[in-house]
């Protein structure tokens, strides 16, 4: 199919080139409506202007990109300036690229490799539940990295790297079941989320299981708006419902260190004492954990050597020195003040 010109669009819009020039460069002579009918039909038309055609020509823009869903969280900056340092040490352009929770990532993807001629792309948060279709109009090497992806997709078709979710989560709340705590209360994202927070519940779920202690459904504590989940500002939201619905519980478990932060300063407002009245541990090993009073119990993810092996992957698949592959890491218990033994 013969690709679209601007001649198409200015026919198409019923309006000279300049015209459509000027819309596209933003130009001051020329009315908002003439400008926003232009742009609509420009992107159903997929259209890519003068300034990005050129750039399509280019034979090496040496380009990467990291789409990044949960910007705010703080567990992705480390790994963000690991990712531009290792990729500026390939001589290749850095490029960060937010993508809102309502987005569709391939979506972003495939525009971004029209426009800036990308040579690979890592995907950095969220949930990939797409189908192997979808997955195939990526036509660049590409890595997930710390994201859950659906089960039923073809691990032949990407590469990624994590930890597993499952099992880590598991690790830190049989420490709770082993320090004598049974009525253990998990701080979650929305129910409807099927990413990093269904695993870290079901990790959750399968530690109590394991030990035969029921799951009281009243304790899992899942976020209404899924926006900002894992911030400090929602673990405190929670921990207050969870304080005030009067259920009976001894330990927290917050499936992010931000909302375990969160979640202890609601428990010191409510005159209780950490670790005497409530334990409280969190998952990721941000450095603030060890700084806080009492210092949190975590789950330490490999944060920088998870940021190398993901450019590594990448680069080789780049260079085609490899096929997709997979790499799991496995996360560091680390034990603080903030847990208590009721079983001395």
């Amino acid at each position: 199919m013969k690709a679209i010109t601007i001649k198409d669009i200015a026919k198409k819009c019923g309006v000279g080139v300049s015209t459509v020039s000027r819309a596209i460069n933003n130009h001051p002579e020329i009315s908002e409506e003439t400008r926003k009918m232009i742009m609509e039909v420009i992107k159903e038309n997929k259209f890519i202007p003068n300034n990005s055609a050129r750039n399509l020509k280019l034979t090496d823009t040496k380009t990467i990109a990291v789409l990044i869903k949960g910007i705010n969280n703080p567990f992705f900056q480390s790994m963000i300036r690991v990712f531009e340092e290792e990729i500026q040490n390939q001589k290749y352009t850095f490029i960060l690229h937010r993508v809102d929770s309502n987005q569709d990532e391939i979506e972003v993807a495939v525009e971004l490799i029209k426009e800036k001629r990308l040579k690979g792309i890592v995907f950095l948060g969220g949930f990939f539940s797409h189908q192997e279709e979808k997955l195939k109009q990526i036509t660049v090497p590409f890595v997930l990295s710390t994201i859950a992806i659906s089960q039923n997709v073809d691990k032949n078709l990407y590469s990624s790297v994590s930890v597993d979710d499952i099992s880590e989560s598991k690790k830190i709340v049989d420490l709770l079941i082993d320090y004598g705590h049974t009525k253990i209360a998990i701080l979650a994202s929305d129910s409807r989320d099927k990413s990093i927070s269904k695993l870290r519940v079901e990790g959750y779920v399968k530690a109590l299981k394991n030990k035969k202690i029921s799951t009281n459904k009243k304790l899992i504590r899942y976020t209404k708006d899924n926006s900002n989940a894992y911030t400090m500002e929602n673990g405190y939201k929670l921990m207050k419902e969870l304080i005030t619905s009067g259920e009976d519980f001894s330990a927290v478990f917050a499936i992010s260190d931000s909302m375990a932060i969160g979640a202890c300063k609601a428990i010191l407002e409510s005159g209780k004492k950490i670790p005497e009245d409530y334990s409280i541990v969190g998952f990721d090993g941000l450095d603030i954990t060890y700084y806080y009073n009492p210092a949190i119990t975590t789950i330490r993810q490999p944060v920088e050597e998870m940021a190398k092996e993901t450019t590594k992957i990448l680069f080789d698949l780049i260079n085609k020195k490899t096929k997709n592959q997979h790499k799991v890491f496995e996360g560091e218990l680390v034990i603080r003040q903030s847990v208590y033994k009721l079983n001395k």
